[in-house]
């Protein structure tokens, strides 16, 4: 489906009269990447998932900036007409979720931070410049998202992954348009939410994987002492794709939340 102004392409499951739950992929992911969750949530929510702009059917931004990602995410929930939507965002996802956060902080219902981060440090920090050097150097050197999706996700998970999500996972990686990836990875440098984390006063889980590299579960767990209405669930054996590796135990998590959530409003 495509918003009415033509900018964001996105998938959909449910009665488009119940909660909106909106689902925001990481940078090697796609709407289709939340394919589970929106059968096993679309029976209770109106459940969608955006293609990110400069992926999918979504249009690129001009400029790409955490900054501007949220004010997209805000574009596309006025385009879809709905109101107090829960949002769930994974990886560059949540962060886009927290930078929204600090702009409408009324706005959504509940959110989910999934195996995201507060922060990605300084510009000029050595860890953030070797990991940008190793996701950007092999397309440098020739390579394509194509050949390289199959060791990317593979980097990315964890203890037994199921292997359709394993599937779905290399073929959303290996179509991400090389220069999105590249944006996106680029805009992940100085992000920093740390000090606004204090003034998220909605509902908030925050979910890790234990086998997490990229948002360490101990980092999440320390995050989440910052949120005042939070709580923290941590997945074990899961790496970074927890909704495609471990579905149900993904699935189990989010829902009991959303539950939690229904009975305080």
């Amino acid at each position: 489906m495509i918003t009415k102004d033509g900018r964001f392409a996105y998938e959909a499951a449910g009665d488009p009269g119940g909660t909106p739950l909106i689902f925001l992929h990481g940078i090697g992911g796609a709407a289709r990447a939340w394919r589970q969750q929106l059968a096993t949530f679309g029976d209770r929510f109106h459940a969608i998932a955006w293609d990110m702009p400069g992926y999918g059917g979504s249009a690129p931004l001009a400029s790409v900036s955490i900054d501007a990602l949220a004010d997209a995410l805000q574009r596309f929930i006025e385009q879809l007409g709905t109101s107090k939507p829960i949002l769930v965002g994974h990886s560059i996802g949540g962060m886009i979720v927290q930078k929204w956060l600090v702009q409408f902080p009324k706005l959504a219902r509940a959110v989910v931070l999934a195996q995201t981060s507060p922060a990605f440090g300084k510009a000029d920090g050595d860890w953030q410049k070797s990991f940008i050097a190793a996701r950007l150097g092999p397309l440098d050197r020739g390579e394509t998202m194509k050949s390289l999706a199959p060791s990317l996700v593979k980097e990315l998970v964890g203890d037994d992954p199921d292997p359709r999500g394993m599937e779905l996972a290399r073929e959303c990686m290996a179509s991400v348009p090389e220069a999105s990836y590249r944006a996106m990875m680029l805009a992940l440098i100085g992000f920093d939410q740390r000090s606004t984390l204090k003034d998220i006063s909605i509902p908030t889980l925050l979910l890790s994987g234990s086998k997490d590299n990229n948002a360490p579960a101990p980092m999440m767990a320390k995050t989440a002492t910052y949120i005042p209405s939070a709580e923290y669930v941590e997945l074990a054996g899961v790496g970074h794709l927890a909704n495609l590796e471990r579905h149900d135990a993904f699935d189990a998590a989010l829902g009991r939340f959303l539950n939690s959530v229904a009975t305080k409003t």
